[in-house]
């Protein structure tokens, strides 16, 4: 993981992830997948080409520390100078680099992959029950940046297993059902990522800056209810919309707040939003 603090232990394991990739990527059995792949080394590049000037920065401001091997000062800051001079030009040839892959990825992004005639057969006599999932939690601006900034220090699964803080059991899928927000897949969109994990599924874009958690519910095909109509797209998934047509409320009231307005002193919980915490509690904030 980034320390984002000691530069030779991030330049360490940034070359033995490119020979990873390098390996890995020697067969893509699922061709849809070099589209993310293209995302990830695009913002690669946009690093590296930071990387490069910071490298010439750093032997232009301690050119005067720079000797050759026999003590001689002037020599050792022109070749300061020279090292400097090379890695800005390098930084610079990057920016095509950046270009090209952008455009590929654009070209990338508008391709349709098919499953092969084989596939499709295994999947027909298939018996595994299909699934649908219903949306736990979504998050965007600073409250996605944390479990972003988590994610890339814990990992995924961390991810995970923090957001599953939001699920309430029954109450989540009561909630999900009335609002509509149930998927055939977990819904997705340019440069998202998808984390499954058991009953879960994470997607997350830290581009777009959001964060999502989904869980599977067998129950759930069991065919429309009256507030289930039909699916909701994924352009509607991500952005935050809710019902799937004007009749549905945006915020309908769930069997379990119903049950908690009887109480003269119980607010009605969002189930959407995240844990309750005290009025006195400090921010939700995650350390680097």
């Amino acid at each position: 993981m980034p320390t984002y603090h000691d530069p030779l232990q991030d330049a360490g394991d940034a070359s033995a992830a490119l020979r990873g990739l390098a390996h890995a990527g020697r067969v893509f059995d699922n061709p849809p997948d070099t589209y993310s792949v293209l995302g990830d080394l695009l913002f690669g590049v946009r690093s590296l080409r930071q990387v490069l000037d910071q490298l010439g920065s750093a032997h232009l401001a301690h050119r005067g520390r720079a000797h050759d091997d026999d003590g001689d000062q002037a020599i050792g800051a022109a070749e300061a100078l020279a090292a400097a001079d090379d890695l800005h030009h390098a930084g610079t040839l990057l920016d095509g680099v950046e270009e090209r892959v952008n455009a590929a990825m654009t070209h990338s992004g508008r391709i349709a992959w098919h499953t092969p005639a084989q596939e499709l057969d295994r999947e027909a006599v298939s018996t595994e029950a299909p699934r649908r999932w219903i949306s736990v939690v979504f998050l965007q601006g600073s409250e996605a940046d944390e479990v972003l900034d988590l994610i890339d220090r814990d990992g995924a699964d961390a991810a995970i297993e923090h957001l599953r803080n939001w699920d309430y059991g029954d109450e989540t899928t009561d909630a999900a059902l009335e609002n509509g927000y149930v998927y055939d897949e977990p819904p997705t969109g340019q440069l998202d990522r998808v984390i499954t994990d058991g009953d879960y599924a994470l997607t997350y874009n830290p581009f777009m800056g959001h964060v999502s958690l989904l869980r599977a519910h067998p129950a759930a095909m069991s065919g429309p209810g009256p507030d289930e109509t039909g699916v909701v797209p994924a352009r509607e998934a991500i952005s935050g919309v809710g019902p799937l047509d004007s009749s549905t409320p945006r915020y309908s009231v769930t069997p379990a707040s119903a049950r908690a307005q009887q109480g003269p002193a119980v607010v009605e919980r969002d189930w959407f939003a995240g844990p309750a915490r005290s009025a006195g509690s400090a921010g939700r904030g995650l350390s680097l």
